[in-house]
């Protein structure tokens, strides 16, 4: 849903019903978004999903900590 800045201080309260129910609310300010009104994110649940998410696409090759000659004058 998107709402003015105007119709948004006047609605507030309903806004912030609408929020808890699960919608997203966009503030415009002349035809811009300038805001979003939204629930706060489940930190804990949030990490849960993060975690791992990457298993098996990253990979360090064998060689990654080794230097070569052109390295030589600056690891002395």
């Amino acid at each position: 849903m998107n709402i003015s800045v105007a119709e948004a201080k006047a609605k507030f309260s309903e806004l912030i019903e609408r929020v808890e129910a699960g919608e997203e609310i966009v503030v415009t300010r002349d035809g811009k978004a300038v805001a979003t009104i939204a629930a706060p994110v489940d930190v804990a649940s949030s990490r849960q999903s993060i975690i791992g998410a990457m298993k098996g696409k990253v990979w360090i090759a064998d060689e990654f900590d080794e230097l070569g000659p052109e390295w030589d004058e600056y690891a002395k």
